[in-house]
């Protein structure tokens, strides 16, 4: 059966350098670096097993980063952290452990272990110790010493909602802004990369290029049903949608209802997700908005752009907005 989450973009990271650093007891041969080079055929995806002691593999790191200069970094659970003090480039940590030597003690990561995928030095047990804690709990305590204004905006943070292993969502927001959640647990899934993970490189991509995207505008009243659900297609025309556009949910702000907001922006999140993050615009006066299609129930006559007038004759469901945008071919 055809994965349906694992697609080729070859326009995103072309020529560039994607550095994987891999989660504890795991090694170069994660599933996760065939599954960036698959859909990112065009770049150079690199990684390396990261030597046991700490200390160690952040000089292996500091190393790596000086001769590839990688365009993007990504790391997971234990490479999250390991990530995060890789200044100076843009990053994206996903389910990052902070709190490695608390994380350790907690879920049973003391004594002999095995690990989880093949390594080049052929050795496949380790031991936990005492000792080997305590430097995982010291080189956390390098962990954000030395976030700048450039830095808090190349760093975006992941964190399934569903993770039963690190839960340092919070801390990472003390310090840089971009902390989103998202559907999934500790691992990284083809599902969660596609679906969370991959917006973002688009974003990092497109700033790193200067390239700018048509905007479009998608109005709350297209969204829900008459009980609150996904309108049939909604996911995917928005997952169509974002691949080539730059896309914005309209939400009306009533002053009276503050609530509604509140409302409108969890149903958001938990619906559409990450490339729903910092992409809400809540708005009473459309005609203030700039941009190149506005998708509405009810359009906005002095909006400058084009309107698709959602539940027409020629735009009655989510199907026949995919079709127009087809025919326009990213345009």
């Amino acid at each position: 059966m055809e994965n349906q989450y694992i697609k080729q973009y070859s326009d995103i990271m072309s020529g560039k350098t994607i550095l994987y650093v891999h989660g504890f007891g795991s090694s170069a041969q994660s599933g996760t670096v065939k599954r960036i080079q698959d859909t990112l055929p065009q770049s150079k995806v690199v990684a390396y097993d990261l030597p046991l002691h700490p200390e160690e593999a952040m000089s292996l790191l500091r190393r790596v980063c000086s001769e590839q200069n990688p365009g993007l970094i990504i790391g997971t659970s234990m490479g999250g952290m390991y990530t995060e003090m890789l200044y100076g480039y843009d990053r994206i940590i996903v389910n990052p452990a902070f709190r490695m030597g608390e994380t350790m003690h907690e879920h049973g990561m003391m004594g002999k272990q095995t690990y989880q995928n093949p390594r080049q030095d052929g050795i496949q047990e380790f031991i936990v110790t005492k000792a080997l804690v305590k430097e995982y709990k010291e080189i956390t305590e390098q962990c954000f010493a030395h976030v700048t204004a450039e830095e808090r905006n190349r760093v975006y943070g992941l964190f399934g909602d569903q993770d039963q292993v690190v839960h340092t969502f919070d801390l990472f927001r003390e310090h840089y802004p971009n902390a989103i959640r998202f559907h999934g647990e500790h691992r990284l899934t083809d599902k969660s990369f596609f679906h969370s993970v991959m917006p973002i490189i688009r974003w990092i991509d497109d700033r790193q290029e200067g390239r700018e995207r048509p905007i479009v505008y998608i109005h709350d009243n297209t969204l829900r049903d008459a009980y609150g659900k996904p309108k049939s297609s909604l996911n995917k025309a928005y997952e169509f949608l974002i691949e080539k556009y730059d896309v914005y949910i309209v939400v009306p702000a009533p002053t009276n209802n503050h609530p509604m907001i509140d409302a409108a922006q969890t149903w958001t999140e938990n619906i559409l997700g990450t490339p729903a993050y910092d992409r809400v615009i809540f708005c009473n006066q459309r005609r203030l908005l700039y941009g190149d299609y506005f998708i509405d129930a009810a359009p906005c006559k002095e909006f400058m752009g084009t309107t698709i007038t959602f539940g027409s004759d020629d735009f009655k469901t989510w199907e026949d907005v995919i079709v127009f945008f087809e025919r326009l071919g990213g345009q």
